[in-house]
């Protein structure tokens, strides 16, 4: 997905010159080859919309979801309703099965929306058993009620396409544009804020909330989406035979289709291609050799428990084979940039405005009959760096949970530049001018440096401030893919990603975790800089007291979840108090 990331910054005409390319190979395929292999290639076009489909939510948003095909049945379903017990054919004539693959792609989208509500809660095996039963029930109504056409009438297909061999080879075309358009869809909308808030999901939610984007209408629009792409899928299926059954739609299908989307990896557009090849002509040969078709899903078996076992994907491990080479030079390029850090002069620390920013009054977090903090009460002048510093478990990265909106039942109030924080959401905070970052990889490794920092700016950073932020803190370039930056270097790009957004405050938990001694020194002279640069005050939790030392004019040490010590850094730091709380780490004071 890197690779489409700068394809799509530097070439942004090529996917609709490779769509328009695709189509007219295939109109080529389709004059050329036999009836029999155009109308197997109609069901691998269907298989790989439905792949695309499945794709976005498994592959981009990282959920599970064992229900594709019943997407596909309710968008059947819906299309022959409104072709056989609607008059709104007689309105819409010829272009009506495309106005009825519309229709039914929004009412089987409002209806994804539903079965996504419990993947706001649930994860893993929990959200797999509700989507399956999901496809259960789905199967069990539609065996019940039937399809519209009862086995008896049949569907026109579009534009007055007829059912003879010809009509075969021009419905392969019509299914073949539908293909492609819903491909570059899906490419624009992974390419775009939207895909980037599932990619950022699938990889943490905490970060994905932390950066002013709600969690629950990034995967809401993933299970939406992918609903419509299935709903497409299955009005393609009923134009293709005129009718249809609940056999093609069965849960143990959508198990089958599941699998094959983690196998080749369907979040790529090209691999949902080579699965819908898969899914359609594997069988076909068993047919031909007279193999039961049970077979072939003891195949998919197989290659679903290779490719949860070695947590890969096809589709990624041919990337990888085929970019060796230009990952190497990329991380070099990463290397080369880490050199350049240590070069800029030492900045005075900053001294503010003299105006409260952050204030903190009477925050107590209980977990349980353990009180992680007490009465904890500080105040972030504007314009300053706060160090927030104590012993291993004194409280501080409960401070930042709690602040940060992560740990909503709390007492005591919390409020930003005049604004109440309490009782708001994370992502609703982090918009408010609220921003964080985290002692773990919050970064997520399937975007470009600047796909990631264009996320965290919501967009609102040009290329060129991109470019600035980046090379304030010496960070690899945009086009890097972020796969091949180490961790340290992450948290580097995590920092300046945030302050790129302008935020009123940013709380920084540990960031220089991961850094060389070089690389902290510049980091702490970019540090320093940075409010002045970026507008913004920093609130920064490090065990490097050094660094604490060289950036923050004032400190507050924790100490079992109380305030030990607050005021400027040398009479902090100097207190016995904290000397003593610290024990073994009074070397360093």
């Amino acid at each position: 997905m890197s690779l489409a990331s700068i394809n799509r910054g530097r070439r942004p005409w090529l996917p609709f010159v490779i769509a328009v390319g695709a189509v007219l190979v295939g109109i080529g395929f389709g004059a050329g080859m036999p009836a029999y292999v155009v109308f197997v290639s109609t069901s691998v076009l269907v298989a790989t919309v439905s792949l695309l489909g499945l794709g976005i939510v498994t592959g981009t948003a990282g959920m599970i979801a064992l229900c594709q095909l019943s997407f596909a049945s309710i968008g059947a379903w819906v299309l022959e309703f409104l072709f056989l017990r609607t008059p709104l054919q007689n309105v819409f004539g010829g272009s009506s099965f495309l106005v009825f693959t519309l229709i039914a792609g929004i009412v089987t989208a409002l209806l994804g929306l539903v079965i996504g509500l419990p993947a706001l809660r649930l994860r893993g095996v929990n959200l797999a058993v509700i989507t399956l039963g999901v496809a259960a029930a789905v199967d069990n109504t539609v065996q019940n009620i039937g399809f519209p056409d009862q086995g008896i009438m049949h569907i026109p297909r579009p534009f007055g396409i007829g059912t003879d061999p010809a009509g075969d080879r021009a419905y392969f075309v019509f299914a073949l544009v539908v293909t492609v358009a819903v491909a570059v869809l899906i490419y624009l909308i992974q390419g775009s804020r939207v895909g980037a808030a599932w990619k950022a999901v699938a990889f943490s939610e905490r970060g994905t909330a932390s950066a002013g984007t709600s969690v629950r209408t990034a995967k809401l629009s993933a299970f939406g989406l992918s609903a419509f792409v299935g709903a497409v899928a299955g009005c393609l299926i009923v134009g293709q035979i005129t009718q249809v059954n609940y056999l093609t739609f069965t849960p143990i299908n959508s198990l089958g289709l599941y699998v094959l989307s983690i196998v080749v990896g369907s979040h790529l557009i090209d691999m949902a291609l080579f699965g819908g090849i898969l899914f359609v002509v594997i069988p076909e040969i068993l047919k031909q050799f007279g193999v039961p078709l049970e077979w072939s899903s003891v195949a998919f078996g197989v290659l679903g428990i290779q490719a949860l076992t070695t947590n890969s994907n096809l589709g990624s491990n041919v990337r990888i084979a085929l970019f060796r080479r230009r990952r190497q030079r990329e991380a070099a390029r990463v290397a080369d940039s880490k050199v350049a850090v240590a070069l800029a002069a030492e900045a005075p620390i900053p001294i503010g405005t003299g105006r409260p920013l952050l204030t903190v009054e009477n925050l107590t977090v209980e977990f349980g009959a353990v009180m992680a903090l007490t009465n904890v009460s500080l105040t972030v002048m504007e314009g300053t760096i706060l160090g927030l510093i104590g012993p291993n478990g004194a409280g501080k990265s409960t401070f930042v949970d709690a602040i940060g909106g992560f740990l909503p039942s709390h007492g005591g109030t919390a409020t930003l530049d005049g604004k109440s924080l309490n009782g708001l959401a994370p992502h609703q905070r982090a918009r408010l001018g609220l921003r964080r970052t985290f002692q773990q990889d919050r970064v997520p490794p399937s975007m470009t440096v600047g796909a990631y920092v264009r996320f965290l700016t919501h967009g609102k950073a040009d290329s060129k401030a991109i470019a600035e932020a980046l090379e304030f803190f010496g960070c690899p370039e945009a086009s890097i893919p972020l796969s091949v930056v180490d961790v340290g270097t992450r948290r580097l790009v995590e920092v300046a990603a945030n302050l790129a957004s302008r935020p009123k405050l940013l709380l920084l938990d540990e960031p220089a975790a991961g850094l060389s001694h070089d690389e902290h020194l510049a980091f702490g002279d970019r540090l320093r800089r940075a409010p002045e640069q970026f507008g913004t005050t920093i609130l920064i939790i490090e065990h490097d007291l050094d660094l604490v030392r060289s950036v923050c004019s004032t400190i507050t040490v924790l100490n079992f979840g109380e305030v030990l010590a607050t005021g400027d850094r040398t009479t902090v730091l100097s207190d016995p108090k904290v000397v003593s709380a610290y024990m073994g780490e009074t070397e360093m004071l």
